[in-house]
């Protein structure tokens, strides 16, 4: 399978890229968004992609967006990206990429954490909560929570970590009535999502949406939806208290940069095919899982 680094999309006007996502406008009140095969780790972009990430990453985020449209309107428009660029233009856009409304974002992130893992897990041992959110003592590294809990962060600048925030840092960003919504829709979206998965023997740990305003102020849904990028997969077979389970996204890539004399500062180290050949197949697996 052919990756794709970078896409190279002259018909459209770029407008800027992400760790993984090309974003191009179409019209001024349209986006093309093109998921490439990029992966990140330890916020660096590493110069080897992976073979059909991009696709698994578009495919899953369409299917929940269908699966969840009676919760929040979203982004999708229903439009064929290969209709939008020049005829030698489409390979890149095939299976990978969307036409999307042009949305204002709300420049949070917006988590739910059913799992004490990552971030969350460090600020609950510093301070006994996370987020602001308070918690119940004794509770244990990837432990259960006794109820989902909504865990804004900030979104930061590209090459830095998003920062955990309290509510009020949301209700600042987008007034209180918005961010009352958006923390509500948050916890639903999860509750349903982790309902589904545990269904295909999947536990979502966490995760984290995003969300924009059209002109006329009505909340969407954007950009992408519970996928290994944006999630914490673990595979319910091999979950257990205490430990950081194994899950459905780039650990193998982490896990081999860790054995290597690299600083985290760019340029990193060129990846093993069979690490590359490793992290698409659990990329894969969560979309089969998932879908089928």
């Amino acid at each position: 399978m052919r990756a794709l680094h970078q896409s190279t999309i002259r018909s459209l006007p770029l407008l800027g890229r992400g760790k993984v996502r090309d974003m191009y406008a179409v019209g001024d009140d349209k986006l093309l968004i093109v998921a490439t095969d990029r992966i990140s780790a330890f916020d660096v972009i590493l110069d080897d992609p992976v073979p059909g990430k991009g696709g698994v990453l578009t495919e899953l985020t369409e299917f929940w967006l269908k699966r969840l449209a009676h919760v929040v309107p979203n982004h999708s428009t229903g439009i064929n990206p290969e209709d939008v660029v020049a005829a030698d233009e489409r390979d890149q856009v095939r299976g990978r990429a969307v036409v999307v409304k042009r949305l204002k974002p709300i420049l949070v992130e917006a988590v739910a954490r059913g799992y004490l893992a990552g971030s969350g897990w460090k600020d609950y041992q510093e301070h006994g909560s996370v987020c602001g959110v308070a918690l119940p003592s004794g509770l244990n590294q990837a432990g259960k929570l006794p109820e989902p809990v909504f865990t804004p962060a900030a979104k930061a600048e590209f090459g830095t970590h998003d920062e955990n925030v309290d509510f009020s840092h949301v209700v600042a960003q987008a007034g209180q009535d918005v961010a009352g919504k958006i923390r509500d829709l948050t916890l639903r979206l999860y509750a349903e999502a982790a309902e589904f998965a545990a269904t295909k023997g999947i536990i979502i740990a966490d995760t984290k949406f995003e969300f924009g305003l059209d002109e006329q102020g009505r909340l969407y849904l954007m950009d992408e939806v519970l996928t290994p990028d944006s999630s914490r997969f673990w595979p319910a077979d091999q979950y257990r208290e205490g430990i950081s389970p194994p899950s459905f996204d780039k650990q193998f890539v982490r896990d081999w940069l860790e054995t290597q004399a690299w600083d985290k500062t760019p340029p990193a180290p060129r990846l093993p095919a069979q690490v590359l050949e490793k992290t698409a197949a659990k990329y894969r697996e969560a979309l089969t899982r998932l879908t089928s």
